[in-house]
């Protein structure tokens, strides 16, 4: 694990489950341990960080493009941006789905985002950093099935956490969505964004537990989930590939023997 400044500088006061999650996600890189971990805001000097729901109020995203298109073409600028908002928001999360059935809330409203020095987003965080899991959680200890932990709800499946996941993670990204296809002019189609996002949920349901040696089956599972519960919200994240997104410095490669992500379950 590299010596971040920023993890290091972390001042966590009481720690809660999702801070133990988010550890063990920083732990699938340790050269690079900002890609998939979330830090709680409270922890976190406010310095370069801003709400994710300002991109979409403000002309924030104007400037992140036009910074992002000086050094491309508009259309590679505008799949780049999307591809990063998209695993600000998707990534990271179905990252902890598939590998604790756990997830945070991705609301636009819950998350904010650091920038680094050149102003591109480098890290992740959340106001409430409430984790939604899974009955079998080991935090669910007491007979009542109640945790004994603050910052833990218990969902009733595997299938209910999906499916929110999926609606909080689609109410987000359409609104940015929207606004990166005005900034841009249309240069890249929505329909192309939520194409990005279905190789996003593929990438992180075959590389996590890859990474974390956890299991394949179980990972394959409640990718494929995610994919169903969007495509039933509407959303194009199956049909035409798109190129894998850059998400991080050293991506593994995806196994080429998962096709079943990428057709429908029907």
């Amino acid at each position: 694990m590299i010596d971040d400044p920023l993890i290091a500088a972390m001042t966590i006061d009481r720690t809660l489950p999702l801070h133990e999650s988010s550890r063990r996600l920083r732990d699938l890189y340790p050269q690079s341990p900002r890609v998939y971990g979330v830090a709680v805001l409270a922890d976190v000097s406010p310095r370069k960080w801003w709400p994710l729901q300002s991109a979409v109020t403000t002309d924030r995203l104007q400037l992140m493009f036009s910074r992002v298109s000086a050094d491309m073409d508009q259309r590679g600028a505008a799949r780049e941006l999307a591809s990063t908002l998209i695993h600000t928001v998707v990534g990271r999360v179905v990252a902890l789905v598939v590998l604790e059935g756990r997830a945070w809330d991705t609301g636009l409203e819950n998350l904010w985002v650091h920038i680094d020095f050149d102003g591109s987003i480098d890290w992740a965080g959340v106001v409430d950093p409430t984790v939604r899991a899974l009955p079998d959680d080991p935090c669910f200890a007491r007979a009542d099935g109640e945790s004994v932990r603050d910052g833990l709800v218990r969902v009733p499946s595997e299938a209910a956490l999906i499916t929110w996941v999926a609606h909080r993670c689609h109410r987000t990204l359409e609104s940015l969505f929207a606004k990166l296809h005005m900034v841009s002019a249309g240069v890249v189609s929505i329909a192309t964004m939520w194409h990005i996002v279905g190789s996003v949920v593929v990438t992180a349901a075959t590389q996590v537990p890859q990474l974390a040696g956890s299991d394949e089956l179980t990972a394959m599972r409640r990718g494929q989930a995610m994919l169903d519960a969007l495509a039933r919200f509407g959303l194009p994240v199956r049909g035409r590939s798109v190129s894998r997104p850059r998400l991080c410095p050293k991506p593994c490669e995806i196994r080429t023997a998962l096709p079943m992500l990428f057709t429908s379950s029907d």
